[in-house]
């Protein structure tokens, strides 16, 4: 099965896994799964650790990648088609521009999202899956 990382699941993946569901956990340690990291999350972490938003304890947001590589995580890079056609996600409660980047990305690619984040649950009409 494919799964795309919410930018929360992949900080508590590298940095806290005690965070994770046990359901989250074992989704993004089952071999068989492709697990896959936004090239959007890594974009996130970046911005909120410069503005203060973000404390990392013992790491830089530069790290994340080869991080994320290391543990067998895929990096998905945003494509022009999904970044120009993401107006086609109806605005929600979530204002939030990297949640709904993430979903469409998830959405777009067939991906079940990992998230406990539970307001990505009004994108479901799109056909995006979560998982927690």
């Amino acid at each position: 099965m494919k799964f795309l990382l919410d930018t929360h699941t992949l900080l508590w993946s590298a940095m806290d896994s005690k965070k994770l569901s046990a359901s989250a956990k074992s989704a993004v340690i089952d071999t068989k799964n492709e697990i896959y990291v936004s090239v959007v999350s890594l974009w996130e972490i970046s911005i909120k650790y410069s503005t203060g938003r973000l404390e990392l304890k013992g790491m830089i947001p530069d790290e994340f990648p080869e991080v994320s590589l290391k543990m067998g995580f895929s990096i998905l890079e945003l494509s022009a088609e999904i970044a120009s056609t993401s107006h086609k996600l109806a605005k929600t409660l979530n204002n939030d521009p990297f949640d709904r980047i993430i979903a469409w990305e998830a959405i777009k690619s067939g991906m079940t999202l990992i998230s406990c984040d539970r307001a990505f649950d009004d994108y479901a009409k799109y056909d995006l899956k979560r998982h927690w």
